[in-house]
């Protein structure tokens, strides 16, 4: 029997063991969704993360305790932060980041250390799956080739594939059971064992010709976004200049049933994927003498929404007397997105920065976030404000940028004195109180 049926045997008979490395926001979804018919080893750096997992807590805001308990006494289920048990596993599913370097470049850091851990320990017949986002080609230039140093090749002793991940954190319809799975791989032999390890783990598996095609769809889905993101936000202030709320004309627009997808403006952009990955298919291309002058455009459009908010909000204070210098501002919202308590790559972490650069005195409230986490740029030691009514009066100005379901919009509306809405969030949930309260500037 060949590698590639030998391994999709054993997966379809759940025989197979899955390890998983990097115990995240998306490696930990896999363990869950894996543990349902294999075993699972998952490792980590982070011996906290480990020994939480022990115990059955969660430590991400949208994976619920229940979830991780119920994994944690599954029986097929162990954390561990020896990585020499890489060869116990039948495959490994790499789960690390893949950060923006300086000038934008793909830093690939992550990806090739784990693969010379994995090189040091691995063994015959296993299959190797990437699933960090990254350029087109990465899998098979740079993955690869580390796994080969030990001494093992690819396609006859272990095989290698590439299956983007798909998380969308907070989301309550799609999670990593339902969301169908791209693969491609190394060969046909990869294909057939990859296909059959994410049977195990959601309902649909969708197989393309390469591993750079599975990569290219990844980047395809997230360019896809930057760009409409970039439209919508460039659109917000042409319409702005009109005297025309583009809120209103989204809303409009979507009652179209064929053609048009809504998209909607914001301070930017934010999160490991958004602000990322085209910037890593940009690099590729430029590799190859194709200037992506679309993609880098989308990008200088929503790094460009950062100013606006605070031209916004400096011209709200003023209209009130007062110089952002010496203003007292409240970031409402520090998570990239609604909902849930991730700050990576947020908006409000680089509008901070550059208030605070220009003078004034920086504070956050977030209902998920309790403190902010160092970034790639900014690394504040800041913990969240609890929004009484004395603590919001004592604002000169509060900046919404995250529109957590969990504010009080009513009460921050009541004693916030001049609120700068870059989500239309208020007007969303007060409706004509807000728009008639004249404390309420939108950006």
């Amino acid at each position: 029997m060949s590698l590639g049926s030998s391994l999709a045997d054993k997966f379809a008979t759940g025989a197979g063991r899955v390890g998983v490395i990097g115990l995240g926001y998306v490696g930990l979804p896999l363990c869950i969704e894996f543990s349902r018919k294999l075993a699972v080893i998952g490792f980590d750096i982070d011996e906290e993360k480990v020994a939480r997992l022990k115990k059955g807590e969660s430590y991400i805001g949208h994976i619920s305790g229940d979830l991780v308990l119920e994994l944690a006494e599954s029986g097929r289920f162990e954390a561990t932060t020896d990585f020499s048990r890489l060869s116990e596993p039948d495959a490994i599913v790499i789960c690390v980041p893949t950060p923006l370097g300086r000038g934008r470049t793909p830093d690939l850091s992550y990806v090739e250390r784990t693969a010379e851990t994995i090189a040091e320990h691995m063994r015959e017949g296993q299959l190797v799956s990437l699933e960090s986002t990254t350029y087109p080609g990465t899998t098979e230039e740079v993955l690869k080739p580390i796994l080969e140093r030990s001494g093992l090749k690819s396609g006859k002793d272990f095989l290698v594939a590439f299956s983007p991940e798909r998380e969308d954190p907070g989301n309550p319809k799609f999670s990593a059971g339902n969301i169908p799975k791209v693969v491609g791989g190394d060969g046909p032999e990869a294909v057939k064992a990859a296909v059959e390890l994410y049977k195990c783990m959601t309902e649909k598996v969708v197989p393309v010709s390469s591993p750079a095609a599975a990569e290219a769809t990844k980047i395809l889905e997230n360019t896809y976004r930057a760009i409409n993101i970039a439209l919508v936000n460039d659109l917000k202030l042409i319409f702005e200049k009109m005297g025309i709320d583009v809120w209103e004309v989204i809303e409009a627009a979507k009652t179209k049933p064929f053609g048009f997808h809504p998209f909607y403006p914001g301070p930017g952009w934010g999160g490991h994927c958004i602000p990322i990955d085209p910037f890593y298919l940009a690099w590729k291309a430029n590799k190859l003498g194709v200037d992506a002058r679309f993609i880098e455009l989308a990008g200088a459009v929503n790094v460009e929404m950062i100013n606006h908010v605070i031209e916004r909000t400096e011209q709200a204070l003023a209209g009130r007397g007062k110089k952002l210098v010496e203003a007292r501002v409240l970031i409402l919202g520090a998570a990239y997105k609604p909902d849930v308590d991730d700050d990576r790559e947020s908006p409000a972490l680089e509008l901070m920065g550059l208030l605070k650069r220009r003078g004034a005195e920086i504070s956050y409230s977030d209902p998920h976030v309790a403190r902010l986490h160092p970034g790639r740029e900014h690394s504040f030691t800041l913990e969240s404000v609890e929004l009484t009514p004395q603590n919001l009066a004592g604002f000169d100005a509060a900046v919404l940028v995250t529109d957590h379901k969990a504010f009080d919009y009513a009460a921050i509306l009541e004693h916030a004195p001049l609120i700068v809405d870059t989500r239309n969030a208020f007007e969303r949930n007060l409706g004509d109180r807000a728009a008639q309260s004249g404390k309420i500037i939108k950006a």
